[in-house]
């Protein structure tokens, strides 16, 4: 059975509008959500049966608009209706009024669908961010680049871009667990009220009327607006918002049988001229003017007994989600300033209490007969089946299936990772169907980081290619350069070697040149060393879940130091590294920029062994870490670091390094180093300010610590205090600090960082 069925309509919208004008709609709809993004940046049950008709009774037909989050004040309308016990025997809705006609339909009261639009935070609905605690252990690495999340695909030396600026991974299963219960309902006439979702078809411009198959998925394509949302697939067609073929569908649900029409449009108004002075305003008017041409054409189709419900919205814009709860009690005022006319349309109390007795979406969790696997991906079927938890024979977890979904979502393979459940010969079958990115499996992602002291800048440029899905167990290959006053090359290729992809083996290749400054006792540089390095290392590890990983393995370097300003005299040196190690990473925090819940940690051991071609033996252990907390509107990050070198015999390439923002604020960046190593940070800051794109933060930290020679010399008595104030943004760039650093002795320093992650080293 096809996910959802659907049929062309041949009358009503799709009539009126002719192939150019779809045509040209489209290009202008695109055209204005771009601009208005950049502007706003925002904001297995019985089936249930149709209702029984009253004889001589007229059939009450309900066509909602859409308008984004204007849409609420459905939800007001129907609740006079259901205080004038008027009954609905139909709904017709477009996007946002598909999802409030589509839950109406399928048995939610509502109440439970006023309390889901007013508590919903639609800003993370909205949103593609899987929470971090739920992205794999591989993915949190990403963090540790200073590369934007947002990255491009590539593929024939061309760019590729997904199908929308949301995938909509969030909308989907939102709206699947409010569906669940009428999940085994396929046709749309066995809802409770008997429900039409209107959509377009992305490729011909016309009307789709979805009446049958998943109600969720139709729901979902109802209100994908182009270029915002990605288009929804069913049976074969692109689809997306139905706005842009009927907003408002009055024919749809006078064919659905409709002898009365309660017509509800919450689209919005042409602008005045005196009102269209940017290209922002001109291509919302271009936009409005498409939606409300068919919507008015709808509108003059009604006949004197149909009632016509527009409430006026004032301010409130398709965009205002935070303030959609406002619209609910216009809409309430609207519907009773037509109370004359909706009490011609009253039953009685005993025939509207029978109609509504039944009304209830709520079933047990169903128990699943059968897990099927949907891949439309390069990834394993088993890869797929061991990541979900779900089981033949037992209930349905919902809470665990969607927990189980967003960790494979998670994986950053997927332009959706969805479920449905259907009856087939009276067995429920959980389908789980993963479709990769249509933009993938090959990335690009560009970065830029800059460190600022005011004594001498630190600006470099990075690119990467990325290339996912090499195998059926998801290896993965990363190439990258970075140029500016580090100049770097690396390539990186990492291999799960198991179907639940926990262990692994990591192979690396590194080149680098990096500038080290030298400091006297008195923080005065004394010279400049250029050191360059070019290296390889070989891991094998198990991921932890998501939450870590422990590797062990092995790296081999070899370099030189040369000095660039200073001694003349001073000779160059050459060095050898080979190491072998140990390491345990913790790490569930929630944002590595302006963290406010969870926590890391990491672990190493290492050894320079003559074996492995080291020109000096040593024994290291670092451990270091950090918790965050929030309380209301503050947090506090606490963290520290140790580390230790055995007998003193480091060479000059792996000491450990203090000094920087957060990490010694007042000294210069890794202005001391040392044997060994120890630090204890508090960074306290709130938010003080949200830009939509980017929130700004207040913040103060607190250090004390210092590196020691030998291990004799540590102690609690010999550290240095330090503290800073800083601001920062978290933007699509990364991370932005302005912070300004005090340290004993008086010293002090002037940061501006951009693309590193608030860190202690």
């Amino acid at each position: 059975m096809p996910l959802a069925g659907c049929f062309l309509e041949t009358g009503g919208c799709g009539e009126r509008i002719s192939a150019v004008t779809r045509t040209t709609a489209c290009r202008y709809l695109l055209l204005q959500l771009c601009f208005s993004l950049a502007a706003s940046a925002f904001a297995p049950g019985e089936a249930l049966g149709t209702a029984p008709q009253a004889a001589g009774r007229p059939k009450i037909g309900l066509a909602l608009s859409g308008g984004g989050a204007r849409g609420a004040a459905h939800i007001g309308v129907i609740e006079v209706l259901e205080k004038y016990r008027v009954p609905v025997d139909y709904i017709a809705g477009t996007s946002m009024g598909a999802l409030v006609g589509g839950l109406y339909a399928s048995g939610m009261s509502i109440r439970d669908i006023e309390s889901l639009v007013s508590r919903m935070d639609w800003e993370d609905a909205f949103s593609d961010r899987i929470r971090r605690e739920d992205r794999s252990f591989r993915r949190k690495r990403d963090d540790d680049l200073y590369l934007i999340k947002h990255k491009p695909g590539f593929s024939g030396g061309a760019v590729k871009l997904p199908r929308g600026i949301l995938d909509g991974q969030k909308i989907d299963l939102l709206l699947k667990r409010y569906t669940l219960p009428v999940a085994a309902v396929q046709d749309f006439d066995d809802l409770q009220i008997p429900f039409r979702a209107i959509a377009t078809d992305l490729a011909t411009g016309e009307m789709i009327v979805l009446y049958q198959g998943d109600l969720a998925l139709a729901m979902r394509a109802s209100m994908a607006i182009p270029a915002l949302f990605a288009p929804r697939e069913i049976d074969n067609r692109l689809l997306i918002d139905g706005g842009l073929s009927c907003n408002l569908p009055i024919d749809v649900v006078r064919d659905m049988g409709a002898d009365v029409v309660i017509a509800v449009d919450i689209g919005t108004h042409l602008q005045k001229r005196e009102e269209l002075q940017s290209v922002l305003s001109i291509t919302d008017q271009v936009t409005t003017i498409m939606t409300r041409r068919n919507a008015d054409l709808q509108i003059d189709s009604l006949t004197s007994k149909d009632i016509l419900i527009q409430p006026e919205l004032g301010d409130i814009t398709t965009a205002s989600f935070d303030r959609a709860a406002r619209a609910i009690p216009i809409g309430v005022r609207s519907a009773l300033a037509a109370h004359t006319e909706l009490l011609q349309l009253t039953v009685s109390k005993e025939e509207y209490r029978t109609r509504m007795a039944g009304r209830t979406n709520r079933i047990p969790e169903p128990v699943i007969d059968e897990v099927r696997i949907v891949n439309q991906s390069r990834l394993s079927d088993d890869v797929v089946t061991a990541m979900i938890g779900a089981e033949a024979g037992h209930p349905l977890d919902i809470e665990q299936l969607e927990k189980d979904l967003n960790q494979l979502y998670g994986l950053e393979l997927f332009e959706s990772v969805y479920y449905d459940i259907a009856e087939e010969a009276g067995r429920n079958v959980l389908t789980i169907t993963v479709r990769e990115r249509s933009w993938g499996p090959n990335y690009l992602q560009f970065g830029v980081a800059v460190f600022e002291d005011f004594e001498g800048p630190n600006f470099n440029l990075a690119a990467a290619y990325t290339r996912t899905a090499v195998d059926r167990l998801n290896g993965e290959w990363r190439i990258g350069f970075q140029v500016g006053q580090e100049p770097a090359l690396f390539s990186e290729f990492f291999q799960p070697i198991d179907h639940k992809l926990r262990f692994f083996f990591h192979l690396q290749a590194f080149a680098q040149e990096r500038t080290d400054n030298v400091f006297d006792s008195d923080g005065r540089k004394l010279s400049e060393l250029g050191i360059r390095r070019i290296g390889a290392g070989a891991a094998a590890g198990r991921e932890l879940g998501t939450w870590g990983d422990v590797r062990i393995g092995i790296m081999r370097e070899a370099g030189e130091i040369n000095m660039q300003v200073g001694d003349p005299g001073v000779p160059d040196a050459g060095f050898d590294t080979g190491e072998a190690f140990l390491q345990f990473s913790v790490d569930e925090m929630d944002n590595v920029n302006f963290p406010h819940t969870g926590g890391n940690l990491r672990i190493r051991i290492a050894s320079g062994l003559e074996e492995l071609g080291s020109d000096a033996e040593y024994e290291q252990g670092v451990m270091e870490g950090s918790y965050a907390y929030t309380l209301g509107d503050y947090t506090g990050l606490i963290g520290g670091l140790f580390g230790t070198t055995r007998d003193c015999d480091a060479p000059y390439q792996s000491l450990f390094r203090l000094g920087g923002f957060a990490g010694l604020s007042g000294l210069e960046q890794n202005e001391l180093r040392g044997q060994h190593a120890a630090l204890l940070s508090g960074v306290f800051f709130r938010r003080i300010a949200d830009f939509k794109v980017a929130s700004l933060y207040g913040g103060l930290s607190v250090e004390y610590g210092n590196v020691f020679q030998r291990m004799n010399d540590i102690s609690f008595s010999n550290g240095i205090a330090s503290e800073s104030a800083f601001v920062g943004l978290d933007t699509i760039l990364g991370p932005v600090y302005l912070g300004y650093g005090l340290a004993e002795g008086g010293r002090r320093n002037l940061y501006f960082i951009l693309g590193r992650p608030l860190n202690f080293r």
